[in-house]
């Protein structure tokens, strides 16, 4: 991801903000065959203060990846949307695209069963705690052999990343009052291709800008 200092995120906190709000990422792997990607929800690990992510692929992505072998891309994708240039007023524009992403890169270490078992319990009770009926994962109808049987049909794994690159393009580079424009056409569905979250994270962007001036 090229980087542009005005666009740069580098705050620890938001960048661990945005993992934590946004945890389905893409994890791409050069191997011998190309490049390879796979889906995957992960999370922060809860033992840490860093960007340090845990999470499993199931068999056998270990494989195609490498893991643990060679150095894994996670890329986090948050809010994003198309910005139109009729927004802009009367004046020569191009349309673009907002958006908050940031590229974790290194190689992961692998879990042992019982390290990636309660990987995949927090995962569940992550996901199941939003839904009106939680079903947990040692809970019937689920038994202790089922569950253990996933468990050894998937791969954790710890990323201490060693390079971070954090980028929230969300038109810092436009006048107040354009900021104020764009986010009301967002708010109001403007653009089809745009994230519902995407006018609030430009909201407190900019709020939080405003106020250090």
């Amino acid at each position: 991801m090229r980087q542009n200092p005005s666009f740069a995120m580098t705050d620890v906190g938001e960048i661990r903000r945005l993992i934590d709000q946004n945890p389905w990422v893409t994890i791409v792997s050069a191997t011998d065959q190309g490049l390879v990607a796979s889906h995957y929800a992960v999370l922060l690990d809860e033992g840490r203060d860093d960007f340090t992510i845990v999470g499993h692929v199931g068999k056998p992505d270990d494989l195609v990846h490498g893991l643990g072998e060679r150095e894994l891309l996670v890329v986090v994708q948050g809010p994003h949307g198309y910005v139109s240039p009729g927004w802009y007023g009367d004046v020569q524009s191009v349309p673009t695209w907002n958006f908050v992403s940031a590229h974790l890169s290194g190689i992961p270490e692998l879990l042992t069963p019982e390290e990636n078992l309660q990987v995949l319990e927090r995962l569940v009770a992550r996901f199941e705690s939003g839904m009106p009926q939680p079903r947990l994962m040692w809970e019937p109808p689920n038994d202790p052999d089922f569950v253990r049987r996933l468990e050894r049909g998937t791969v954790g794994f710890r990323l201490t990343p060693t390079r971070v690159v954090g980028k929230r393009k969300l038109s810092q580079n436009k006048s107040d009052e354009i900021v104020e424009t764009v986010i009301a056409e967002l708010e109001a569905g403007g653009s089809p291709y745009a994230d519902p979250r995407l006018p609030g994270e430009m909201r407190r962007d900019f709020e939080t800008r405003r106020a250090a001036r």
